[in-house]
C-alpha cells in the first residue's frame, strides 16, 4: 500500500471547496529524484494525473483550473534546464576539461548578458565511475573555462550552481583557469577581465571551509575520501585560506556557502566577491513566482527523499516558505519520507509517499515505476477527489 494519508487532508480539502471560485491555478514544482527522474520528468507524471482527474469530472475544482508545471532545482542538477524553462536563452556548447583532465562537452545558458552555469556539467561527480572518485587530484577546471567563455560572449552576471561537485580543490582548479585564460603569463591580479563581472553561487550548503563542518569533513567522503585524505584535505584547504587572506587582507573561509562543492564556494568568495544566495530563491524570483501564487490553488513540491534535512533550506522548503505567504497550501511528495510529523508541523499541507512500503529499491529507482507511482499518488490525493 501507498503510505498511509493523514486528516490534514480534510483541512485541505475544505480549503479548496471555499476558494475554488477565486484560484484557479495549480502549480507542479517537484525536483529530480536523483538516480531516477528529472524534475522535467517528474512534473509531467503529476500533471498527466491532475488533469486526467479534472477531465474526467472527478476533480474538487473547476474544468478551466489551469496546472503549471515548473521545472525546479536548488543549484544542483538541472539546473541549467530549470533557466531555460523559466526565462528562455541559448544553450552554449564547449569541450572542457573534466575532474580528471580529460576532454568532456559541457553546456551553459546564455540570456542576455547572463550566463547560468551548472558546475557539474564540467567538474561533477556524474562524470566519474565509483572507481575513479578522488577528491585529492579531481579539479575544478572545467568549471573556470566555463566561465571564461561566457565573459568572452560578453556576460557580465554569472549566476553558478554548486551542486553535485566531485572536487574538494577549493576552487583552486577554476582560479588555474581563469589566470590561464586571462593573464597567461601572470597571476591572479593581473585578471582584470573579469573586473566588471558580478558573480552569483547558487547553494543551500551553509558550510565553512574548514574544520568539522567544513567542505572536506563534511563532503569529502561522499567523493571517495577516505579518513586519510578528509585530514589532508582539511589542512590543504586551512593553508590555502591562510594564504589568500594575507594577499587580500579579508578572510571568507567561514562565510556561509564557503564549503559548497568542495570549497569551490570559497573561492567565488575570496577571489571573486560573489553574492551566495539559495539556488532556489535565485530561480523563483526568475520566473516571479510569487505573482504566480496569487491566484494559485495550491502547490505540489517534491524530491527523491524528504526529511528533517529538507527544513534545512531544501527546495521543497524554499517553495513552502513563499507559498505560506499567499496563504497557499503545499502538498510534498516524496520516494522516501522520515520525520513525517516534524515535515507537517512545519507546514506542509500533505506529505506523501509514492512508493509501497514493500518495494525494493532497485523497483523504485527505475523511471518507469517512479512516474508510474507518482501519477497514481496524485490522483488518489484527497485535494482531488470529489468523494
Amino acid at each position: 500500500m501507498f503510505c498511509q494519508f493523514f486528516p490534514s487532508y480534510l483541512a485541505v480539502s475544505l480549503f479548496l471547496i471555499i476558494f475554488v471560485a477565486m484560484k484557479q491555478k495549480i502549480i507542479v514544482a517537484i525536483d529530480s529524484f536523483k538516480g531516477c527522474l528529472t524534475s522535467r520528468e517528474a512534473n509531467e507524471a503529476a500533471a498527466v494525473a491532475i488533469k486526467g482527474r479534472i477531465e474526467a469530472g472527478l476533480a474538487s475544482f473547476a474544468s478551466e483550473t489551469e496546472v503549471i508545471q515548473m521545472p525546479v532545482s536548488d543549484g544542483g542538477e538541472g539546473w541549467t534546464e530549470a533557466f531555460r524553462a523559466a526565462v528562455g536563452g541559448d544553450t552554449v556548447e564547449l569541450v572542457v576539461r573534466d575532474p580528471l583532465w580529460r576532454p568532456v562537452v559541457a553546456h551553459y545558458l546564455v540570456k542576455d548578458d547572463t550566463a547560468v552555469i551548472e558546475m557539474a556539467e564540467a567538474s561533477g561527480l556524474t562524470l566519474l565511475k565509483p572507481e575513479e572518485r578522488n577528491p585529492m587530484v579531481a579539479t575544478s577546471y572545467g568549471t573556470g573555462q566555463l566561465i571564461a567563455d561566457a565573459v568572452r560572449r560578453g556576460c557580465r552576471h554569472v549566476c553558478v550552481g554548486l551542486g553535485g561537485s566531485a572536487t574538494s580543490d577549493c576552487g583552486i582548479g577554476m582560479l588555474r583557469a581563469l589566470i590561464d585564460n586571462f593573464a597567461p603569463h601572470g597571476n591572479w591580479d593581473d585578471v582584470n577581465a573579469l573586473d566588471q563581472v558580478h558573480f552569483t553561487i547558487a547553494t543551500d550548503v551553509a558550510n565553512p571551509l574548514c574544520g568539522p563542518n567544513g567542505a572536506a569533513c563534511v563532503f569529502a567522503p561522499q567523493k571517495g575520501a577516505t579518513s586519510d585524505m578528509v585530514v589532508r584535505l582539511d589542512a590543504r584547504a586551512r593553508r590555502f585560506a591562510e594564504c589568500s587572506a594575507r594577499h587580500f587582507g579579508h578572510d571568507r573561509q567561514n562565510m556561509p556557502g564557503a564549503g559548497a562543492a568542495g570549497g569551490l564556494g570559497y573561492a567565488f568568495l575570496q577571489y571573486m566577491n560573489a553574492t551566495c544566495r539559495p539556488g532556489i530563491d535565485i530561480l523563483l524570483d526568475a520566473v516571479h513566482f510569487d505573482d504566480l501564487l496569487s491566484d494559485a490553488l495550491l502547490v505540489i513540491t517534491g524530491e527523491g527523499a524528504a526529511d528533517r534535512q529538507t527544513l534545512m533550506g531544501k527546495l521543497p522548503y524554499g517553495i513552502l516558505q513563499r507559498a505560506r505567504h499567499h496563504a497557499v497550501p503545499v502538498c510534498l511528495m516524496a520516494g522516501r519520507i522520515s520525520d513525517r510529523e516534524e515535515l507537517l508541523q512545519a507546514g506542509f499541507s500533505q506529505v506523501v509517499c509514492i512508493n509501497p512500503a514493500d518495494l525494493p529499491l532497485s523497483e523504485a529507482m527505475k523511471p518507469e515505476t517512479a512516474r508510474a507511482n507518482i501519477y497514481a499518488t496524485v490522483a488518489e490525493m484527497a485535494f482531488l477527489s470529489i468523494k
